[in-house]
Formats: C-alpha cells, structure tokens, sequence
C-alpha cells in the first residue's frame, strides 16, 4: 500500500509492518528490563557512547580507534585538542552527552538545530566561520576513499531560499504530523535533512545524533545503551548507496528502501543489546556484578583481571572469584598463565 508522508512516497508493506512491531515489542518490554539491570546499563552506556562517538567521526574520515577515543575522552584537555580528529571527536561526544542528559528539554526547532551543530563543532578551528549557522554555499554529500580522494553521493539542496523553505517545511511537517508512526517519523526526519545538508560541514554527523534525539524523545530510550554510529559504519557501503538510490528520484522520492534499511539496523542492534544484556539462557542467572564483568569482557578481549577490576571498581578478590565461575559456565575462555593470563568471551 502506497502512502504519501511529508513530501515522499512510501510502501508500507507487511514486511515493513513486521519490522516496526518488532521494535515496538522490544520496546514495551524495556522498562521491566532497564529495572533489572541497572549495573550492566551503565557500563553498556559508557562503551557504547565510545563507539558511537568513534564510528561517527570515521564515517566522516576520521582515523581514531574506539580504543584511541577512549583515552582521548578519558583525558580531555581543551589545550591539546589540536588535530581536526580529535576536535571532531571531542565535539561529537559533548554533543551526544547533552542529548542523552537533556533530550527532552530540546525541541526540535530550527534554533535548536543550529544550537547543536555549534556544540558539534565548537572545538574545530577549520570550522569557526560557520558553526552554528546554515550554509553560505552549496555543497554535497561525500564519501572519503581508503586512498583519501572524495566522492560524490548526491547534490544537495541549493544554499539560501531553497535550503531555507526545505528546513521549515520538514520541521512544521515533524511537529504536526500526529498520524504516521513515531518510527516512520524519525527515519524520514533523518533522511531529509542529511538530504537538505542544511550546514556548510557536520551533516552527516548531526542526522545522526538527531536521530538519537529523536528516538529517544519518542520513548526509545534503549538505544543510548547501544551505537547505532557504529551500526551504520559496519554498513557504510550499503547505507551511501540506499541513500543514492533514493535521492535519484528526488524530489517527490520512494523512501520505503531507506525506511527499511533504518528499520533493519534498529533490528539488528536491539538484537546486540539484549545478547549484551545476557537475556537468554545461563546468563539471566547471573549476578550484577557477574553481568557486569561478562560485559566488560566481551568489549575488551583479552582484558587482565586486574584491568576489570580497576575499570568496574570491584575488589580483585572478587573479580579473581567470579572469573573461574565464568569459565565453568563456558561463558569466557582463559588465556595464559601466571601474569600475562587474560581472557575473552567463548
């Protein structure tokens, strides 16, 4: 069945149909399981608030490793954040930490916008001219190479009235829109504005932290605890051509490949949270602190179990007495003996 949304086409088929019920279905269930684990939620937060913050910035070029982000975050001093990676990096995590903290105090307005792209890029000095400001000049949305030449996905909309009229356009159709499904809504919001790049540089950057923005002003709290960055990064490929395939048509677009493809990466890492969460077999049996450990080591392979217990704050004692009950239930292997023994998940 064909429907017309905001200014696209849309099938709503029963695959569709499918795909938003199971994301609602894990969603009712949410609050039951956000009261149960409280210790592994903190934990998947901080790991998972790296990961977004790394794999959003190397969508867009960047070279920093989830592990060199860590320590950068870990160690932020405003005088040594000299290279445009790790302006980014620092930009896009201060960013994030405020929509987290503050998501429904933001409104989804085009001062607000503006608001969060001059946090995104407030420590870049290549970007002073235009942070927080729409764009001066038309632009285009880009893929960096391996070989570091650039190019082209799509034209965007021109710079000016064009751009202008298309960002109020979509946020009066966002804020009046009452009928199609918050899901849907939130996509479609993505889409379009990665589409308009209402901003000079940050686009890319900014959809997706919108995207946060909005899920979780629709009550999908859930994906704080999981990186949907890094869900994208791992289908780069597949997310620029979905969005070149759409943009052809444009203006007037079918969306439903784009609606699908989100859907989908939504899919797939409510799939890795619950795993995270050990919600299946052996692993609803374990204790707080055990959940909290079989996290830590399934994010850091070959982790000590001095570094666990440093990391998580737990007695050593502790750690070395939850170990050996880990490895009975096949739930980590050891590696190692005497001081370089370390372990991974099985």
């Amino acid at each position: 069945m064909e429907n017309k949304v905001h200014t696209f086409s849309l099938n709503i088929d029963w695959e569709l149909i499918r795909l938003i019920s199971q994301i609602d279905r894990f969603d009712a269930s949410w609050t039951t399981i956000e009261k149960k684990e409280g210790q592994s939620l903190k934990q998947l937060k901080t790991i998972a608030t790296v990961r977004s913050v790394g794999a959003s910035t190397r969508i867009e070029g960047s070279k920093m490793s989830d592990e060199e982000v860590e320590v950068l975050l870990k160690e932020i001093d405003i005088t040594k954040i000299v290279d445009r990676d790790s302006q980014e990096v620092v930009g896009y995590f201060e960013t994030l930490d405020l929509i987290s903290e503050s998501f429904e105090d933001i409104s989804i307005s085009e001062s607000s916008l503006k608001n969060l792209h001059n946090i995104l890029l407030k420590h870049s000095k290549k970007d002073e001219w235009h942070k927080g400001d729409y764009k001066q000049h038309s632009n285009a949305v880009e893929a960096k190479l391996p070989d570091g030449t650039r190019q082209i996905i799509f034209q965007t909309t021109e710079a000016g009235f064009p751009m202008q009229d298309a960002m109020r356009m979509l946020i009066d159709w966002y804020l009046n829109d009452k009928e199609t499904h918050p899901l849907v809504k939130c996509a479609l919001f993505a889409y379009d504005f990665v589409s308009i790049h209402p901003f000079q540089d940050g686009n890319g950057r900014l959809s997706r932290l919108l995207t946060t923005l909005l899920l979780m002003k629709h009550g999908y709290k859930w994906i704080q605890y999981v990186s949907f960055e890094h869900e994208i990064e791992s289908r780069k490929t597949a997310y620029y051509s979905v969005l070149r395939s759409c943009q052809s048509q444009r203006p007037n677009e079918d969306v439903t490949e784009w609606i699908r493809f989100f859907f989908d990466a939504l899919g797939n890492i409510q799939n890795q949270l619950m795993t995270k969460l050990g919600s299946k077999g052996v692993e609803t049996r374990l204790s707080p602190r055990e959940k909290s450990i079989l996290t830590f080591i399934e994010n850091n392979a070959g982790c000590k179990s001095g570094d666990i217990a440093k990391k998580l704050g737990i007695p050593s004692p502790t750690v070395k007495r939850i170990l050996p009950a880990l490895i009975k239930k096949k739930l980590i292997e050891k590696f190692g003996t005497g001081p370089g023994t370390n372990y991974s998940i099985l």
